[in-house]
């Protein structure tokens, strides 16, 4: 159990909105995963990104992109970003896992079309928004927005050869 220093953003899990835990608050640490925290709160599950993980008195992950300097989003630094972002139940990024199934950039809106293992996956809405959290800190970003969809339906196929033999699927 460790008690937050300062208000901490959390997103609330499984909808994924948008919350604040308040100092001084008891926050109990349900799984710390892809420097993400599931933490509980009064009797609420939440996410706290692990750049904010320094309300908590936790190490913070540093995420750090740099501004080129040329007004523009650029693609690798989206892929970047999405390479920070790990599935809540299978240790593996969702770039390499295969969610990610375009990145489109127009002019500082970036729209990411993904999808999810399952359709059933209760774990979605915290997914989109762990990735419209991540994505913003782009440079230039200005908005962030993802189409979920299930077709084509995901498979392990779709995963990065090192993303299956990170999970024992490869032979």
């Amino acid at each position: 159990m460790v008690v937050a220093h300062q208000p901490c953003p959390a997103r609330t899990v499984p909808g994924g909105q948008p919350a604040v835990i308040a100092e001084g608050t008891f926050v109990t640490i349900q799984q710390a995963l892809g420097g993400n925290y599931t933490v509980i709160v009064n009797g609420n599950m939440m996410r706290v990104d692990g750049t904010d993980a320094a309300a908590l008195g936790l190490e913070s992950e540093v995420i750090e992109f740099e501004d080129r300097g040329d007004g523009l989003v650029h693609k690798e630094q989206i892929e970047q970003a999405l390479r920070t972002i790990y599935d809540p139940e299978i240790p593996i990024n969702l770039l390499d896992l295969g969610l990610i199934y375009d990145i489109a950039i127009e002019q500082n809106k970036v729209l990411i079309t993904m999808t999810l293992t399952a359709p059933t996956c209760g774990m979605g809405p915290v997914l989109i928004s762990d990735v419209k959290y991540r994505v913003a800190k782009v440079p230039n970003v200005a908005l962030v927005e993802v189409k979920l969809v299930f077709t084509p339906a995901w498979s392990r196929e779709m995963m990065s050869e090192e993303a299956q033999l990170e999970a024992g699927l490869f032979f």
